[in-house]
């Protein structure tokens, strides 16, 4: 507490933002806040920065987002890296911070290629790859409520940058001070009129939402009334613009969220995951009798779809949007190159492997993080087999077909979407009877995703000492199951993956479950799987989730 009350002191001696130096005043003699806020700095990594809009290091404002871009910018002069691509979402301060952004660049150096809008997250990774630069930042915290900001940090592939890569940068960060002059900026402006940064091309949206209609499956020709969702962020543009060049004349806007905006004031938590985001989707959805809802993130990177079959509303899960798109382009087998290849996470759904051996096509499994899934494309550049990738997913509502940009895309994906829905209603079926089609040739899974918050300097402390405690007395049963095998993927050699915090207990009949601390929030994840039939998977499922229900709850001391 000593640390974070001297460091306070200092940020309340420098800090000159009228807005963050009132801030600070009213944190006096609040010693708990004070001590999330000032105990440690926000940290970067693979996933860049993510934190709670404020003052402090530990919090996201312009001292640590300059903090973290002049690391950057040390770290590119060090290494003869001259362009960086940046982009932002509808957030709170994106703008601010994406032209700090550049005001510090500007200083080194460094010239910026800057969208002079805000748009989703995969244009940002698509602009690195136009523009030949060589760093990439994206202003957003993706589905975080919207106390939230961050922003993600790019390789010159476009893809997320990888551990080795962060942690140079990470290393570059740690010697900047936050004030005495060692974070140097240019105004906005001053850095537009020296020509270190410049606005991208407008023509760049038209090229971009080219390369996503090269990716089509199968048109949408049997006609779709699609409600359509931005959920108030970046996907309010190019989605609808993209639905309709993919053949859907009915797209219905959910007029609240139509357009950016960063305090989510009808969706607190602007995640396509969770039903309470979807809830004015689904209200119009039944309204207008329309078919099909699709729901993008604030950074348009992820989509959620529920659909409307005679008034009955069915919202899928990541899992199974993936599975029914893998399926949808395996069986439009003339567009397949030969020996395909398709990527998917070790957290994902285990269907993905029958659907692909059963095709002959090969499936690689990664870490969670399309960074991951990014990492592996690359390799197949590198040995000159780019061509025979396919399509990516992961459990959490992404989905990347082919390689013009190399993160999660639901630009691309609401089209993706589309087409399958109008196929499947061309044939006489819905999304969900040919869900279970696939069930019924292939064998059914059930997955379920347990998220445990641990917020603050002691909650992170108590997730750290929950896993090792677990990692260190490893169960021998489990919800009544004996565990047949535990996998620590920081020890484990079978597969080809790099050290990770990642747990996983593989039970009898077929249950499986897995722990990992979040990347980008602060919580505990636990991805649940169970395979049999449907009535024997939902009472596993359950049973496993009262069960780590009880050891988390142990964990958190309560």
């Amino acid at each position: 507490m000593e640390n974070s009350l001297a460091r306070y002191n200092e940020w309340l001696a420098n800090v000159r933002d009228e807005g963050l130096l009132k801030e600070l005043e009213g944190l006096k003699g609040d010693a708990a806040e004070i001590e999330n806020r000032f105990y440690k700095d926000l940290e970067f990594g693979t996933g860049g920065l993510r934190g709670i809009l404020g003052v402090g290091p530990n919090c996201m404002n312009i001292y640590t987002v300059g903090r973290a871009t002049q690391g950057i910018a040390n770290y590119m002069l060090k290494n003869g890296l001259k362009s960086v691509a940046v982009s932002y979402d509808s957030r709170i301060k994106s703008r601010e911070f994406a032209e700090r952004v550049c005001g510090v660049f500007a200083v080194s150096g460094i010239k910026c290629f800057m969208t002079k809008e805000l748009m989703p997250t995969p244009f940002l990774s698509f602009s690195v790859r136009e523009h030949k630069a060589d760093i990439g930042v994206m202003v957003t915290a993706s589905h975080n409520p919207s106390q939230y900001n961050g922003y993600k940090a790019y390789g010159p592939d476009g893809c997320q940058i990888i551990s080795e890569l962060a942690d140079a940068i990470s290393a570059e960060i740690a010697s900047v001070g936050y004030f005495g002059g060692q974070i140097k900026a240019l105004e906005f402006k001053d850095a537009c009129d020296t020509g270190m940064t410049v606005f991208c091309d407008g023509g760049m949206i038209e090229t971009f939402l080219q390369r996503v209609q090269e990716q089509c499956v199968k048109k949408a020709e049997t006609p779709l009334s699609v409600v359509y969702t931005a959920l108030n962020g970046a996907g309010y543009k190019l989605c609808p613009e993209i639905m309709k060049r993919a053949g859907v004349e009915n797209i219905i806007p959910v007029e609240e969220q139509c357009f950016p905006d960063g305090t989510f004031k009808t969706c607190p938590y602007p995640n396509p995951e969770e039903a309470a985001a979807l809830e004015l989707g689904i209200k119009k959805l039944k309204e207008t009798n329309a078919e099909i809802l699709l729901a993008t993130d604030p950074d348009a990177d992820r989509v959620g779809v529920a659909e409307n079959d005679g008034g009955k509303i069915r919202m899928f899960t990541g899992n199974e949007i993936g599975v029914l798109l893998v399926d949808f382009i395996l069986s439009q087998s003339k567009n397949l190159p030969e020996n395909p290849v398709f990527i998917t996470t070790i957290v994902s759904t285990m269907l993905t492997e029958k659907l692909t051996a059963a095709a002959g096509a090969t499936l690689i499994k990664c870490y969670t993080g399309f960074k991951n899934i990014g990492g592996e494309i690359l390799k197949l550049e590198k040995r000159g087999e780019l061509p025979r990738f396919v399509f990516g997913f992961e459990e959490s509502y992404g989905y990347m077909k082919g390689a013009y940009v190399r993160d999660k895309d639901a630009v691309q994906a609401v089209m993706l979407v589309c087409e399958l829905k109008s196929y499947l209603k061309s044939v006489g079926l819905t999304l969900a009877t040919q869900l279970e089609n696939i069930y019924k040739k292939h064998g059914y899974f059930k997955n379920k995703l347990l998220s445990y918050e641990f917020s603050g300097a002691r909650g992170l402390a108590a997730m750290r000492a929950l896993i090792e405690d677990i990692r260190n007395n490893p169960f021998k049963e489990f919800a009544g199951l004996k565990v047949l095998e535990t996998v620590d993927y920081m020890t484990q050699t079978k597969e080809d993956l790099p050290k990770d915090n990642i747990l996983l207990f593989r039970l009898e009949k077929d249950g499986q479950f897995i722990i990992r601390p979040s990347g980008t929030e602060p919580k505990l994840k636990i991805y649940l799987t169970a395979s049999g039939c449907a009535d024997e998977s939902a009472a596993l499922i359950d049973e496993m989730s009262k069960e780590l229900d009880k050891v988390v709850s142990r964990g958190h001391g309560s």
